[in-house]
């Protein structure tokens, strides 16, 4: 089975033999900043880094996507969705909410935390679990502020 990375780089190739610019524009983005995070991390290419900096292409994206919104810039929105939709085919899929609603019970448990000053914790706790990259953090951080006092 190919990687996330072999994947993406066979997508440019196809991409730019049918002709869809757009399409190998934004995978070159996205390729430039898998190498480059590479270079920052010193750590080799693999499906979690690839994953990561997918993750934080799409989070900007969608903060752009907004603030374009508010500008009453729609094309420019729809352009940011484009560009989100090709991008999110590379992210799995994430934790059912009833997995990550467990998931996130057990951290507070497991760290003791009693308030929302220990949140650094169990968000720490959850990072160090094999399920980490399937877990959106800017969803846990708004469930566990709700949980804790």
């Amino acid at each position: 089975m190919a990687s996330l990375y072999e994947t993406l780089r066979a997508d440019i190739v196809t991409a730019m033999k049918s002709g869809d610019k757009a399409t190998v524009t934004i995978l070159r983005t996205a390729d430039a900043a898998i190498k480059r995070a590479e270079m920052e991390t010193n750590k080799p290419i693999d499906d979690s880094l690839v994953i990561g900096t997918m993750r934080k292409a799409v989070k900007n994206l969608t903060d752009a996507k907004a603030e374009f919104a508010q500008g009453g810039r729609a094309d420019l929105v729809a352009a940011n969705e484009a560009e989100i939709r090709i991008l999110e085919k590379y992210l799995p899929a994430g934790l059912d909410a009833a997995k990550l609603e467990a998931l996130i019970a057990e951290a507070i448990l497991a760290t003791g935390a009693q308030s929302k000053k220990e949140m650094g914790k169990v968000i720490g706790a959850l990072k160090q679990r094999p399920e980490a990259p399937l877990i959106d953090f800017g969803v846990v951080s708004k469930i566990v502020q709700a949980r804790l006092p």
